[in-house]
């Protein structure tokens, strides 16, 4: 049998589209379904546009290897597309005497984790960087920095289309079946609803990858992980930013904390927070604001009254619930389902914009493979 493509791609995010990416290069023929009107409208587009370094994650997790790997990788596609990114480098601030220890571990895991050009300041070093900052110690990521993620997906496309691949907006993934022969029959619906036929099959559908899993016939049940949504609001401030680096606080559990950019306008950032919700809401409640003057003032303490303005929010496809500990991701082959040929993508949250090409070059010799 002859199939009509060698992969289908199910989401035109981030992450989808650097595995499409990832697999024309190698000469697959490719097709990514995006169930939007545009590529890049679900979690891609509403995170923090930060080039993560790769400091906080487990030595050998699938996190800290495609972070620090996909970090390299990322600032060399940017700059060779002329996507607008700026190495700004992160702060990591403890504010009180009690937090330096966990500093001093969280240098420690960076440094298990190969990642370049840390550097721990004390007190009065990382003032002369940041006059206004308060912290008692931090340590300078000299690799993280901001992105245009838009622009970044936009060049992502344009390399998949130049190499002959596809990417088809208003077509949703309806399920797929295997074939005998090999291979999958993957039904589409939208505006273009059809069956094609595919060697291979990638799920890549960020916070509806467990769904569309759960239509593909005998995909094990067990084999799904539950989905929770950490939904993280930010605030935006009027005015000229307070600093030029990224600072973040220490974690929090499940999350890395509200933290402070300045974007490539220039305008200053906070955010996100971490609540738990059960369905997809994406308004902003200005109350929450008072949760962040308490968190920012901590490492800014000239913040002023009614600064915050707010401004979006984004929700993160989390495999874990309120306290509960923080897995892996999951990027789940024939090992994990059975399935040969298929691959999918479970809890893709941070920092899979900044590991994406790694993610694409992991998944693409998983299939090879």
């Amino acid at each position: 049998m002859t199939h009509d493509t060698d992969a289908i791609i199910i989401g035109a995010g981030a992450v989808g589209l650097a595995c499409a990416y990832a697999l024309v290069q190698r000469g697959f023929e490719t097709i990514v379904l995006e169930k939007e009107k545009a590529i890049g409208q679900g979690v891609s587009s509403r995170n923090s546009e930060v080039i993560h370094g790769g400091l906080y994650y487990p030595t050998g997790s699938l996190k800290a290897r495609l972070c620090v790997e996909g970090r390299r990788k990322l600032h060399d596609f940017l700059a060779s597309h002329h996507v607008a990114h700026e190495r700004c480098g992160k702060l990591v601030v403890a504010t009180e005497p009690h937090e330096i220890e966990r500093l001093d571990a969280i240098l420690d895991q960076a440094e298990a984790n190969g990642v370049e050009g840390m550097q721990r300041l004390t007190r009065a070093e990382a003032r002369a960087l940041e006059p206004g900052l308060r912290a008692e110690a931090a340590l300078l990521s000299q690799t993280s920095g901001v992105m245009d993620a838009h622009g970044y997906m936009d060049a992502l496309a344009g390399e998949i289309s130049a190499r002959g691949g596809a990417i088809a907006v208003n077509t949703s993934f309806a399920g797929a079946r295997p074939l005998e022969v090999g291979g999958f029959a993957i039904r589409t619906g939208g505006d273009h609803a059809t069956e094609v036929t595919a060697r291979h099959l990638v799920i890549a559908a960020g916070l509806g990858a467990q769904a569309a899993a759960g239509t593909v016939e005998t995909y094990p049940a067990d084999a799904i992980p539950p989905l929770h949504l950490g939904k993280g609001v930010y605030f935006t401030m009027a005015g000229k930013a307070p600093f030029r680096h990224l600072v973040y606080p220490l974690p929090i559990p499940g999350a890395l904390g509200t933290h402070y950019r300045r974007d490539l306008g220039g305008q200053a950032r906070f955010g996100p927070d971490l609540e738990f919700v059960a369905t997809e809401d994406y308004s902003v409640d200005p109350a929450r604001g008072e949760a962040f003057y308490a968190t920012i003032r901590r490492f800014w303490p000239d913040l002023p009254d009614g600064a915050l303005v707010p401004d979006y929010a984004g929700i993160r496809p989390k495999l874990h619930g309120p306290g509960e500990p923080h897995p892996d991701w999951r990027i789940d082959g024939a090992g994990q389902h059975g399935m040969k040929g298929l691959v999918t993508l479970f809890g893709i949250e941070s920092p899979g914009l900044t590991a994406s090409l790694a993610i694409g070059e992991y998944v693409a010799g998983m299939l090879e493979g």
